[in-house]
């Protein structure tokens, strides 16, 4: 895993001004990012938001578009579009999938562009129809088989039908010539991250398992048949509908599809064989919950000052939109531990509690813990996750940080200032406070051998 470096940082300030992003020669996403979304229909919880990604590749006879977007988010839709190509040069519009947060920019899109053609599955016209609710001659499209392919002059795209993953309609589009898969919602999850890339992002291993076990897996069968069709595609790159686009190693997703769709185990049982992600720098995770964005603001730019220290892989993670079992998996891995919490009624909220009751099946000892947070009066809350960190075998080198209501300029300095300090610490690059004292630590006194104390050993604590 490279360190982040000028191609990151291009990356970064592209999405962060609303830019279309280059992910291959001549191919651009063009989509949306959803960040505060928590629930997705329904049925899945979001700890991190979701992106609707939308995509325009360009063809010496012209330019196609794969998918669009949520109607809500049609203008940053569009923004990105006419950042890349003319409304004219617009030859086709594929649909790989006609759900609402893939089509509701569509209306729009074809009263812009009328000169271009609908493609769409052999399954998809009554979806069509019904969705949209065209008149009988509003919406000309064109019908695509697996094998079959449209020319953009120089380009080819070439169709592979994918019933039931999820819908009945779902297709997925190849690139020939780039060996790009536009794979619609195969090989997707719910993970909004502005560094867009599977290699820049965080750890989002859990969101892709969480979402093939909500979403693909009722329909194993059709994912193997589907797998028949993809796996003998050379891929330098896998473009999905919601979430990174997967650049580095693309094929190692597609083998864990194969895994799960062979396996006859539950959702949980799957995370009982992790995914491999390849070699993976440090690990910080940042855990939190915000009354009113305060703690937000000061998760954000924790996350901002952690990622200022090369070769560190950070991630994000509002635990309001997520569920705790799959946490654990991630936090046994990872190397450092961030809690964010507003203080309510002198306590942290229950979210942080949940989770971190949650850790006493795993090894902890030797990771890196740290609390932030928000508060009102009087502040408990970081203090008290702190001790529980202490209790859970964690060292604790950079003291908690509070902030009092909602946090200045100078106080968001201060939080990436935090957050570089943590990161620090993990790569030991940091001195020691020099407020860190040698106290006893009273739970490695303990007489049970089992609980693997040592009655001799100090803890090194740092004192507020």
């Amino acid at each position: 895993m490279s360190s982040p470096g000028p191609e990151q940082t291009r990356e970064q300030i592209a999405v962060r001004d609303g830019n279309a992003v280059e992910i291959a020669p001549g191919v651009h996403w063009i989509g949306a990012f959803d960040p505060g979304l928590r629930n997705f229909d329904m049925i899945l919880r979001t700890a991190n938001g979701t992106t609707y990604n939308a995509y325009a590749v360009r063809g010496s006879d012209g330019v196609a578009l794969i998918d669009t977007v949520k109607a809500e988010l049609a203008d940053d839709f569009f923004a990105r579009l006419e950042q890349v190509a003319t409304l004219d040069e617009i030859r086709v519009i594929v649909l790989n999938h006609l759900e609402p947060d893939h089509t509701g920019a569509l209306p729009e899109l074809l009263r812009r562009a009328p000169q271009a053609r609908l493609i769409i599955s052999k399954r998809a016209p009554a979806m069509l129809k019904a969705l949209l609710k065209p008149t009988e001659d509003q919406f000309d499209y064109e019908l695509v088989d697996t094998g079959d392919e449209i020319s953009l002059g120089d380009r080819r795209l070439r169709f592979l039908n994918t019933p039931y993953l999820h819908w009945p309609d779902t297709q997925c589009t190849y690139l020939v010539e780039q060996q790009v898969l536009f794979s619609g919602d195969v090989f997707g999850c719910h993970y909004c991250d502005p560094r867009l890339f599977n290699d820049r992002v965080g750890d989002f291993r859990f969101s892709f398992d969480y979402y093939y076990a909500h979403i693909m897996r009722p329909f194993k069968a059709h994912v193997r048949d589907a797998l028949k069709l993809i796996e003998p595609l050379p891929l330098k790159l896998i473009a999905p509908a919601h979430g990174p686009v997967l650049r580095e190693r693309p094929r190692r997703y597609v083998t864990r599809y194969r895994e799960l769709s062979s396996s006859g185990g539950s959702f949980d049982q799957s995370f009982d064989q992790p995914f491999d992600a390849g070699d993976q720098p440090a690990s910080l995770i940042i855990f939190y919950l915000s009354a009113y964005g305060s703690t937000t603001r000061m998760a954000e730019a924790v996350q901002a000052g952690a990622e200022s220290v090369p070769g560190l892989r950070v991630s994000l993670y509002d635990l309001e939109g997520g569920e705790i079992a799959p946490f654990v998996d991630l936090i046994e891995q990872a190397d450092a531990l961030a809690f964010g919490s507003p203080t309510v009624n002198g306590d942290a909220v229950k979210p942080i509690w949940d989770l971190l009751s949650s850790l006493v099946g795993i090894s902890l000892r030797g990771k890196i813990g740290a609390a932030f947070g928000s508060y009102g009066w009087s502040g408990e809350a970081v203090p008290m996750i702190e001790d529980r960190l202490r209790g859970l075998k964690l060292r604790v080198p950079v003291p908690g940080l509070r902030l009092k209501l909602t946090p200045t300029a100078s106080e968001l300095d201060n939080c990436r200032d935090f957050g570089r300090q943590i990161a620090e610490a993990m790569t030991g690059d940091a001195n020691p406070p020099d407020t860190a004292k040698r106290v006893i630590d009273f739970a490695e006194l303990s007489p049970y051998p089992e609980a693997g104390a040592s009655s001799s050993k100090l803890a090194t604590r740092s004192e507020p």
